[in-house]
């Protein structure tokens, strides 16, 4: 998911400007090279560079870096050095990251990305909550992304929940998109062309429930006429449980981000 931001920062300003590094060097060398940023050798070489730092690790490794990085940062707020902590980790608040750097104000905001946002497609929630932020500081980090796709702000609260059906969905799609392949492929269809066309299909109908303000089920009714093929698989489909599946699905996602937060 970093690099999908990387990408999308690199898509929209000069990429000498923006410093990664990783857990390997080599991984983040790889993903510099093309886009022609720079890499750091260490987090804490980020930390005291960049004016805007974006923690793209897993919940579960942020307290290692956060150890690693927050005195540095306390130390340039100190110094008057203006700096930015953003999170794309999924669970932890902006209040448990700011509890890091306990002497000082440091600004933190939480986002909430998607992998389509490496192609200007993603859906990426914003923690409205001030989070010691300012609204400059929050026009600044959304231009730096402008080219990551839409955005949308929302109390924190919200935000583990809305991730879900933001951020989970291209999996879930995925999932979706590779079982109607599977079943032109049973039906004799060649693969590359039932991958092409079912990918087509949900883009598809995602842009017309985007661009018309259509409610799902009114499209789902329109492709569905009396007696046709399409009602007969809508009926399988309604039979074998696909939506209550997909709800046991998101809440068991939406779950897994509480326990997230927690360790």
């Amino acid at each position: 998911m970093g690099g999908a931001l990387i990408q999308a920062v690199c898509a929209g300003t000069d990429p000498r400007e923006v410093i990664i590094t990783g857990l390997t060097l080599e991984k983040a060398r790889a993903l510099a090279s093309p886009l022609g940023c720079a890499v750091a050798e260490s987090n804490i070489e980020v930390a005291r560079e960049a004016e805007i730092v974006v923690l793209g690790v897993k919940p579960q490794v942020v307290p290692a870096v956060m150890a690693e990085i927050a005195p540095v940062l306390a130390e340039c707020v100190r110094r008057g050095e203006p700096k930015l902590l953003v999170s794309i980790a999924a669970g932890l608040t902006t209040d448990t990251l700011r509890g890091y750097t306990p002497d000082v104000s440091l600004p933190v905001i939480r986002l909430m990305p998607n992998m389509p946002a490496a192609i200007g497609e993603g859906m990426i929630l914003v923690a409205s909550d001030k989070g010691g932020a300012t609204e400059e500081q929050y026009t600044e980090l959304l231009h730096l992304l402008r080219h990551a796709g839409q955005f949308d702000r929302l109390p924190e609260k919200l935000i583990d929940a809305a991730t879900v059906p933001a951020g989970c969905a291209p999996a879930y799609a995925a999932l979706f998109i590779e079982a109607l392949a599977d079943g032109a492929v049973m039906a004799g269809v060649p693969r590359a062309k039932a991958y092409l066309y079912a990918a087509q299909a949900v883009k598809g109908a995602a842009a017309m429930l985007l661009e018309r303000g259509m409610h799902p089920g009114e499209l789902k009714d329109l492709v569905c006429s009396p007696g046709g093929s399409t009602i007969a698989g809508v009926a399988v489909l309604e039979r074998g449980g696909l939506r209550g599946t997909v709800i046991d699905a998101v809440l068991a996602s939406c779950a897994r981000n509480a326990e997230l937060g927690k360790q």
